[in-house]
């Protein structure tokens, strides 16, 4: 059905993503609620929005993946949808922090099929021409979701209630994953040989590609370095409110305005500019993400010196929101075009467990632990100082996809094809 409507399968996708992060950050838009309602602590809350959805979606995304690769992908995603729907309606329902951190952690686990199968599917739908406008495309769930969570928390949640929201959410999920169940996905390439292998197998094979290809280990690399600016953005309201001198519920609005605008914005113009502008460049979509990295990179550095009040201060918090979601279509463009076909998925998700481990898990402890050690050494601004580290990790992701650039192929010297290693298969 879709590959002949491969247009109808990106909005069907990017529909059920921009669901996906209004259940994951529903917790995030009802958090006074639910602390007050459960009788949960500061530590317990942060579990439950921070490790227990590591734990689970990093490890799950690479599990998930490898099935994607061997079985309908749409069933794959299906499943996950169903799982993670049921979970979040059943958070609605808990009593305490036991039932609720279970039901988050299934949550994640459910959501961690999205992703690595939709990106393969994309990949296999478009042509390297439109792929990063694809995905790009499919990667506005992320702002958008985030940005709805919240409306849909002061509006719907405001009259009925947080309980009552997890719920109609979760039926809602649960009616679309029964009805894309039964969507028969045509792979273009459906021979034994184009299909994953099972579970630790295929993690073998494909660990063995990642060796094999430091290009692409060095753009999955710089992929994840850049994702510190998430690690950042954790703290960025506590910074803007204890060192820059702003009223907690106005640059609230202010980031969740921005964040949704320029996050969405980047999402698009990443994929389109990169389709666009790669078949002139040097390096194809890396050099173009170098270009990304070397315009955003300063301004977010002089974002944590300027004035609250001048224009340099805004466009600099505008660009560290561009800048990640910006990148999706473009990095992922060039991943499908140097992973074998039959291992896209559990590439992608190998991607999405690093990208957790150490961009979101150790990157916020990071920003935590040296903020605090700073603030008792002395140090007047600690948390600008700590961000201003997660900056310059993100900026050095232009080094990673410098190296890829250099050693590695093009991804748009034959629109449609893959790159030399995709084409290879591997037992």
């Amino acid at each position: 059905m879709f590959q002949k409507r491969p247009f109808i399968a990106l909005a069907a996708l990017l529909f059920i993503h921009i669901l996906a992060h209004i259940d994951r950050n529903m917790l995030l838009g009802f958090s006074p609620q639910v602390i007050a309602d459960l009788g949960l602590s500061n530590a317990q809350y942060g579990f439950l929005v921070g490790a227990v959805w590591v734990l689970s979606f990093g490890v799950m995304a690479v599990f998930l993946g490898t099935l994607a690769d061997r079985f309908s992908r749409t069933r794959v995603i299906a499943g996950g949808l169903l799982v993670w729907s049921a979970c979040t309606a059943a958070s609605g329902f808990a009593q305490n922090f036991e039932q609720m951190a279970a039901a988050r952690f299934l949550v994640s686990s459910g959501e961690a099929a999205l992703v690595p199968a939709a990106v393969a599917m994309l990949g296999e739908l478009f042509s390297e021409k439109r792929r990063g406008t694809a995905i790009g495309v499919f990667f506005m769930g992320i702002p958008a979701g985030i940005g709805f969570s919240f409306l849909l928390a002061g509006t719907f949640g405001a009259t009925h209630g947080w309980r009552s929201t997890f719920q109609m959410l979760g039926v809602v999920g649960v009616l679309i994953a029964v009805s894309l169940a039964f969507v028969k996905e045509e792979r273009k390439s459906a021979g034994a040989q184009q299909r994953g292998a099972p579970f630790f197998t295929q993690v073998r094979s494909a660990l063995r590609v990642l060796g094999g290809n430091p290009a692409l280990l060095a753009v999955i690399g710089g992929f994840v370095l850049v994702h510190m600016v998430f690690a950042g953005l954790s703290f960025a309201q506590l910074w803007l409110v204890r060192e820059r001198g702003f009223d907690a519920a106005n640059i609230a609005r202010t980031i969740g305005m921005l964040q949704l605008i320029f996050g969405t914005l980047g999402s698009v113009a990443g994929g389109v500019m990169g389709d666009r502008l790669a078949r002139r460049m040097p390096g194809g979509h890396v050099g173009f993400m170098v270009l990304l990295v070397a315009i955003c990179g300063p301004l977010m550095i002089a974002y944590r010196f300027a004035p609250p009040s001048s224009a340099l201060f805004y466009v600099g918090m505008c660009a560290g929101f561009f800048l990640p979601l910006a990148l999706y279509g473009p990095t992922n463009t060039v991943i499908l075009s140097q992973a074998p076909v039959h291992m896209r998925a559990t590439i992608s998700g190998f991607s999405m467990l690093l990208i957790n481990v150490f961009a979101i898990t150790i990157g916020n402890l990071a920003v935590g632990m040296i903020s605090d050690r700073l603030a008792r050494s002395g140090t007047s601004a600690p948390l600008t100082f700590a961000l201003l580290g997660t900056d310059v990790l993100a900026i050095m992701s232009a080094l990673c996809f410098l190296v890829a650039a250099r050693i590695g192929p093009r991804t748009d010297t034959a629109p449609g094809q893959a790159g030399p290693v995709a084409s290879q298969h591997h037992a």
